[in-house]
């Protein structure tokens, strides 16, 4: 069965290179993709390249937007924040995109934000801090997909406030999103009953002698470690960790198989706040992400193969998905699609308006409700808390 299918999704591969017909080359609804692919957050970034791939082959394979193909531009950022806003410029100046997916991560993101504002090109980032969209004045034209670092603080410290611990140690990344869950969990440690007896930070790209670290938080009195960052850091901390009996808490960050790869045994019972993603056959049929979920893991598995769909791969979909309804809003029909097209800045700013205006998009990463003063639209109960039991992901439900 799985052979077929895969027959059948490299058929519509092939299919989808054939252009919608009668569509001129300028007839084509540009769209820009800054991923992570062989860099540090390479993790994160190959899953989301893949899945915009995937949903470009699907889409135009259904006859496109309105009867007009979309190309989607994808540029390997290498995980390095100079580069990401070259070719954001080359996006924008050479290419003629109307919006950009991406970056990957949150330093990438930070980044970038002055160009697409000078600009005037939405941005849909895949990365996590909140301080990519907040405050909105400080830019209008950028917009997120993953839940927020403060909501995944809050979402892990409440669970470990419910084990009755009160001394954490934190381990957290020097890089864009463990910088901002270094701030976010200093400053909500206190609302939860908790004291942070050890604080320290690594290089995710150039520490690699552990136990310094791991020395400090045993002499600490630690109960618990909470670990903000993305793989390898984390992975290998808890392999680090691994004996001293304290237990490892980590963030979205490690949601994927790269860090159960790398930690080996010490995965084992690591305990996350994540989207629901990586437990959609466990949720109940009327939570309202399940069916969007299951869809998107057996497209995306039948290409990439059984396990390999993550969160990670929610948050471009979800991006995606969002640029593909706001052309939708702005340009009902072809003939409407094919005038908007003349004015590439213009349109642009249209999009940008209807990505602002999505209320009630069920989505990978939550139900979105988009405003002007919300540009991820996400709220509270879009995470829970999973626990990694013999190298599977396990709800811990309420």
């Amino acid at each position: 069965m799985k052979h077929w299918l895969s027959l059948l999704l490299v058929a519509v591969l092939v299919a989808a290179v054939v252009p919608v017909v009668g569509c001129s080359e300028s007839e084509t609804i540009k769209i820009g993709a800054l991923f992570d692919v062989t860099g540090p957050n390479s993790p994160l970034g190959t899953p989301e390249k893949q899945v915009v791939e995937m949903m470009e082959t699907q889409i135009n394979h259904a006859g496109g937007i309105n009867g007009v193909p979309i190309e989607v531009i994808v540029y390997d950022t290498e995980g390095k924040e100079d580069s990401c806003v070259s070719l954001a410029t080359r996006l924008i100046e050479q290419d003629g995109v109307v919006a950009i997916i991406g970056p990957s991560s949150t330093g990438e993101s930070l980044a970038v934000i002055d160009t697409v504002d000078k600009a005037q090109i939405p941005m849909v980032s895949c990365a996590a801090d909140e301080r990519i969209t907040i405050p909105v004045g400080d830019s209008i034209w950028v917009f997120k997909t993953p839940q927020t670092t403060y909501m995944a603080v809050q979402e892990i410290y409440s669970y470990i406030q419910d084990q009755g611990i009160t001394k954490i140690a934190i381990m957290t990344d020097t890089k864009g999103f463990g910088a901002g869950g270094k701030k976010d969990l200093e400053d909500e440690a206190s609302n939860y009953g908790l004291t942070i007896v050890s604080n320290q930070s690594y290089d995710n790209e150039e520490t690699t002698n552990w136990d310094p670290f791991i020395s400090k938080i045993e002499n600490s009195g630690a109960e618990a470690v909470v670990c903000w960052g993305t793989n390898p850091g984390p992975a290998l901390i808890a392999k680090a960790l691994d004996g001293t009996g304290i237990p490892f808490f980590g963030s979205h960050g490690i949601a994927n198989t790269k860090f159960i790869e790398v930690a080996g045994d010490a995965a084992e019972g690591v305990i996350f706040p994540v989207g629901k993603m990586l437990v959609a056959d466990q949720l109940p049929d009327s939570d309202p992400q399940k069916a969007v979920l299951l869809q998107l893991k057996s497209d995306y598995e039948a290409l990439y193969g059984e396990g390999t769909c993550n969160t990670f791969a929610g948050h471009a979909y979800d991006a995606l998905k969002m640029v593909q309804m706001a052309v939708e809003e702005v340009a009902p029909d072809k003939e409407t699609l094919t005038e908007e097209l003349k004015d590439r800045k213009a349109f642009a700013a249209k999009i940008r308006t209807e990505i602002e205006n999505i209320e009630g998009f069920a989505g990978t990463g939550g139900v979105f409700n988009m405003s002007p003063d919300d540009h991820c639209g996400l709220s509270k109960g879009c995470m829970v808390v999973v626990k990694i039991v013999n190298g599977e992901w396990v709800w811990l439900q309420d």
